[in-house]
């Protein structure tokens, strides 16, 4: 989760001078500026049109009144009608860049992030020194996968607020996604320092020094972040995969089941936790868990193949055979899903639909360890030992941990 800068209801506090014609007119007024901001945006939007229908005032009052009330339909969710105001307010103001600023920001919400950026310039252009205009510029970098200019636009926020943890968090953020872990975790790091009690930030440097392979260090911040909120399921579960990347298979079980309590809606939890207790050869389990994932999230081609291969290993061919085939049909090009139908072919002893579907995988990723050793295993049952022990030599050099795992699995040369 990165931090974001909610700061339309802010600039929705620029006043306009009430006229001085009729009564009636400084009532609009009023419902227009809504400078408590406790009004309903219907009445917001009245006070504004009322006046720009009157077109009795100023450019750069008119330009106000559309600029407040570009801010109700905002509030109301119309995004379009939003946009159309501030356009106006622009086009009566071009020197407004808090109108760019909002009209940026609903850009944005829409997902247009290339005219959100363009107007964040606008704004940076008018104001240098808006540390807002910049966190948000930096924000939509990032929706656009720029973790380049995203991190630049952050360094801006942190000169002109360096006591902003959010741009540090974020920052730190873009870092990781841009494969720079350590200046990811030197930005957590004073985003904790200027706010303790940051849950995210404990959860991403935790990710990030998982990312590193420094487990210990990770689980002690995901214990921070519980700490602080004994009820955040992502700490739970990430803390749950930190135990199971050492190993650690009853803990890492312990932590899933508790990020499952807090959120059963997450079907990722249940893949994880499935993972773990296939590796300890209890399947039915794994089964079970990857039921649950698979009615919370009915076409995920990753959960089906997951459980394919788990109802193989334990035997059960026919269920396992109908998964490989629904995962195959919504990624067909997959790799390791061919390689999972062709290991449940090996299991059925329809060798020769195997050995095609190994193919079909090696085509795709000719370093695939289990493919090749499956393979070989079935050229073997068919008599073509040369063949076959070539395939599995290939294998063991690529990884020399895949006869004992493919053992476990019941899959033996």
């Amino acid at each position: 989760m990165r931090h974001g800068l909610g700061l339309l209801g802010v600039m929705a506090l620029i006043l306009a001078t009430a006229p001085s014609s009729a009564q009636d007119q400084a009532k609009q007024w009023e419902l227009c500026v809504n400078k408590g901001g406790d009004l309903a945006p219907d009445l917001q939007i009245g006070g504004c049109t009322a006046i720009i229908q009157a077109g009795t005032e100023t450019a750069e009052n008119m330009a106000i009144a559309f600029f407040n009330r570009g801010i109700a339909y905002g509030r109301r969710g119309e995004l379009d009608r939003e946009i159309e105001d501030y356009g106006h307010a622009i086009r009566l103001n071009p020197n407004d860049a808090a109108a760019f600023f909002n009209r940026g920001a609903a850009y944005g919400r829409k997902g247009d992030h290339d005219r959100e950026i363009l107007d964040y310039d606008q704004a940076i252009r008018l104001d240098p020194d808006d540390a807002a205009a910049f966190f948000n510029r930096a924000f939509a970098h990032g929706r656009k996968g720029d973790y380049e200019r995203e991190v630049q636009d952050y360094g801006h926020v942190i000169r002109l607020a360096p006591d902003n943890a959010g741009a540090f968090y974020n920052r730190g953020l873009a870092h990781v996604r841009n494969g720079q872990h350590e200046r990811g975790i030197a930005d957590f790091d004073q985003a904790i320092r200027l706010d303790p009690n940051d849950v995210d930030a404990f959860i991403a440097r935790g990710n990030a020094y998982g990312d590193k392979g420094q487990h210990d260090r990770a689980i002690q911040d995901y214990d921070d972040a519980i700490r602080l909120n004994p009820n955040n399921a992502v700490a739970f579960s990430n803390r749950g995969s930190a135990y199971h990347d050492k190993g650690q298979h009853e803990r890492a079980i312990r932590d899933y089941s508790e990020a499952i309590r807090l959120d059963p809606s997450n079907a990722d939890t249940f893949i994880s936790r499935g993972e773990v207790y296939e590796e300890k050869g209890e399947y039915d389990r794994a089964i079970e868990d990857f039921d649950h994932a698979i009615r919370l999230n009915p076409g995920d081609a990753e959960a089906l193949n997951i459980r394919c291969y788990a109802k193989a290993s334990a035997g059960h061919l026919a269920a396992a055979l109908t998964d490989c085939n629904e995962a195959l049909r919504l990624k067909p090009d997959a790799a390791h899903v061919l390689d999972s139908r062709g290991f449940t072919y090996l299991k059925m002893g329809r060798f020769k639909e195997a050995i095609a579907d190994y193919d079909a995988a090696l085509a795709i990723d000719p370093k695939h360890a289990e493919a090749l050793f499956g393979r070989g295993v079935a050229q073997r049952r068919m008599g073509n030992a040369s063949a076959g022990d070539a395939d599995i030599t290939a294998a063991n050099a690529i990884d020399s941990g895949i006869a004992a795992k493919l053992a476990r699995r019941g899959l033996v040369p």
